[in-house]
């Protein structure tokens, strides 16, 4: 095999050989090929400019996996990319120009479908589940099961693709109820960089097999370096039929724990979201959104909110109380705590405040520059860590302003940073680095943290994976590497 590091560019014979395999459709490449749309497969939504060599975009299974057996057999690099709405700089070439995207835009029958057949998705009600190409939208699936009363319980402000969901392990708001999407994952068809184009068919969709290995978990959360998913089987649930939300505003930070678990144990499986959001990033979301209804008295965003869902897979029952007096008899008796966890609430319509949840991204993302980290930690630790912060930041890092907002139910943190675009601090090419490294820094080492809750490894954190993962698991990971996909795939190094 031809290594990488021997050749510097991808030759027309490539381009030919790729697209008798995909089609005129399927190659796309600089210089006029690719219109004026090849830069979108360069470009991520946050992190990650790069230069391709060319973009491929098999439209099953099969393709695939004789794409994957070519690039194996010439020594070219393929980056799979879903739907390129990552963070973490792990979808897009690098700079070289030598290396491939193998795009999943095309990839959204099954092999259980003809050629012909318009359909997209495979439904299957009594085992509750659904059969989907990798290529399919986190949109397109959820608009094809709603009319069915189900749902895919990821819930997201980005619309992703689902080989790029199961590669990073997205988590999403209501975790705290469904989980992420490992728990939700029944089956994979995955393809391997392997001289063969090797293609394994894990799509049983049992929920139970405990006849050896399960094989499908080493492809989720590992950001597609050990083999392309190219469909799955997916459990869903029963759509809600019921819901509402409040926007709490805890006592202090002490006592945003204690309000999570007094909701736990009151509302049990009722509660499907507890997130947190800090002043700085709501007000952030009302700067970009106007529209965004404001419902604090007098428009003073509380220093901390609270997003309290409560949900129900079933319509009211006549001589059942609705969520709405739950809810509100549920924050009396918290109310009537000696310590008084609650200072203040406001049930609406969910809607709305889920509009605003949703907005705090953009928001954020709008509001200076942005230092982004997606964190983790034990649940009575998240706090902790805030307030440390608190404290610590302006010291060392004045003028940095703290945006975060998450999954508090999880101990899931988007621990976004702001720095005035015209701090003279960013022309310091040391300054981001440093700002980064003391973060993360305290995520692992202080409080016992991931410093990839739910991206999975990119360029952004491969430098922390290689600094904060064991050399014998780095070795132990570069040999199911070797075993599985040898060839170049992805941009990221596990061992």
């Amino acid at each position: 095999m031809t290594s990488l590091s021997q050749k510097s560019f991808v030759a027309s014979q490539d381009f030919d050989a790729l697209k008798d395999i995909v089609g005129e459709k399927g190659l796309m490449w600089p210089d006029g090929h690719g219109g004026d749309d090849f830069a979108v497969y360069e470009t991520c939504v946050r992190y990650g400019a790069g230069k391709a060599a060319f973009v491929v975009r098999p439209a099953n299974s099969k393709e695939t996996s004789r794409v994957l057996a070519y690039c194996y057999g010439r020594g070219i690099t393929l980056i799979p990319q879903s739907g390129n709405s990552g963070l973490v700089g792990a979808s897009t070439p690098d700079s070289s120009g030598t290396q491939g995207v193998l795009s999943f835009d095309r990839l959204i029958r099954t092999s259980e479908m003809g050629t012909d057949s318009s359909d997209q998705i495979i439904f299957d009600e009594e085992n509750r589940s659904v059969m989907v190409g990798a290529g399919v939208r986190l949109s397109d699936l959820n608009a094809f099961l709603e009319p069915k009363g189900y749902v895919f319980p990821i819930d997201l402000g980005a619309d992703p693709r689902i080989g790029g969901m199961i590669a990073t392990n997205t988590g999403g708001a209501r975790f705290l109820r469904y989980g992420d999407v490992r728990q939700n994952t029944l089956g994979v068809k995955v393809v391997l960089a392997d001289e063969a184009g090797t293609e394994l068919d894990f799509m049983s969709g049992l929920r139970k097999d405990n006849t050896g290995i399960d094989w499908k978990h080493l492809f989720i959360g590992t950001t597609g370096v050990l083999g392309v998913v190219t469909e799955a089987v997916l459990n869903v649930v029963r759509l809600p039929q019921q819901s509402t939300a409040a926007l709490l505003v805890p006592r202090d930070e002490a006592a945003v724990l204690k309000l999570l678990l007094e909701m736990e144990q009151r509302c049990d499986t009722n509660l499907t979201a507890f997130e947190g959001m800090s002043a700085n990033a709501i007000r952030a979301a009302f700067d970009h959104v106007p529209s965004l209804r404001n419902p604090f008295p007098g428009g003073d965003v509380p220093d901390y909110v609270l997003l309290v869902e409560l949900s129900r897979t079933w319509a009211k029952r006549e001589s059942e109380q609705n969520l709405d007096e739950l809810m509100e008899v549920v924050l009396a008796e918290i109310w009537e705590d000696e310590e008084a966890p609650l200072e203040n609430a406001f049930i609406g319509r969910p809607e709305e405040m889920w509009a605003l949840r949703h907005a705090l991204s953009e928001g954020v993302k709008h509001a200076g520059k942005l230092v982004a980290f997606d964190v983790s930690f034990r649940r009575g630790d998240l706090m902790r860590f805030r307030a440390f912060m608190a404290q610590e930041l302006p010291e060392k890092f004045p003028n940095v302003w703290i945006c975060d907002f998450g999954h508090v139910g999880d101990g899931g943190l988007h621990f976004n940073l702001s720095i005035p675009q015209d701090d003279p601090r960013l022309n310091d090419t040391a300054f981001m680095p440093s700002l980064r490294e003391w973060v993360v820094k305290i995520v692992v080492e202080k409080y016992n943290g991931s410093f990839s809750a739910e991206h999975a490894i990119g360029r952004s954190n491969q430098g922390f994976y290689d600094l904060y993962t064991p050399e014998k698991v780095k070795e132990l990971a570069g040999k199911i590497k070797g075993a599985l996909s040898p060839g170049e795939l992805g941009d990221v190094k596990l061992g």
